[in-house]
């Protein structure tokens, strides 16, 4: 029994939490967090269920886990310069593209603000903003502006992805149905929209968040004088 119960724990050490936090996003990817269950993930790491809670205790710290592995990911991706503005928007852009490729992220950030994914983007962001130069007393609320942006746009693209998907559309042909919508509202009441129907069919996502944070850094060295 002795032997059975050492074989037993060996197992469980060989099965590290890596593996088990690797298998976790490809079934995050591929099925979202419904398909993220112990039964599934054993299946597909090919042991039983006390294996992998050895290495975690619930479901919800896995989320947390998986997201935090996309998360480190993104923000340890080099920067190409060391310039604050540069290296927020290259920190922007590694968020954005996390998400799209992996649309549960943006929802498990949400439902996770005090863990450990969120206080690394909240530090990256929050380091650069004072390298800004940004006064103490108006950090807080430049680095929330940027936290808010940033996550809300990348969570709504992948949305938007999730979406076409479901209505079997790419995104080509996703954005001009919406494109044709738009060109049929009444132009006394929407003149805007109308006016911006044609460039939805032709618009990039990426270019467009980048616009978005150029103008908020644009805005935090006005309203601080740089």
């Amino acid at each position: 029994m002795v032997k059975k119960a050492g074989s037993t724990q060996r197992r469980e050490e060989s099965l590290s939490r890596d593996r088990i936090i690797e298998a976790s996003i490809a079934l995050l990817d591929g099925s979202g967090e419904r398909g993220l269950t112990f039964r599934a993930l054993s299946e597909r790491l090919a042991t039983g269920p006390g294996a992998i809670y050895w290495h975690i205790d619930n479901k919800s710290d896995l989320l947390i886990a998986a997201c935090d592995a996309i998360i480190a990911s993104a923000m340890n991706a080099p920067s190409i310069s060391a310039e604050p503005e540069a290296a927020i928007r290259a920190l922007a852009l590694g968020m954005f593209d996390a998400i799209d490729a992996h649309p549960w992220v943006g929802s498990a950030l949400t439902r996770a603000p005090g863990q450990l994914p969120m206080v690394r983007i909240l530090e990256r962001i929050g380091q650069q903003v004072r390298a800004l130069g940004v006064p103490e007393d108006a950090q807080w609320a430049a680095v929330s502006a940027l936290l808010s942006y940033i996550l809300g746009v990348s969570g709504q693209n992948a949305a938007n992805a999730h979406i076409a998907r479901e209505q079997g559309l790419d995104r080509s042909n996703f954005l001009d149905e919406v494109s044709t919508v738009w060109s049929e509202l009444d132009p006394n009441e929407y003149p805007f929209t109308l006016s911006v129907a044609g460039l939805l069919r032709v618009h990039d996502d990426r270019v467009d968040f980048l616009a978005g944070i150029h103008l908020i850094l644009r805005g935090i060295a006005s309203a601080h004088g740089r």
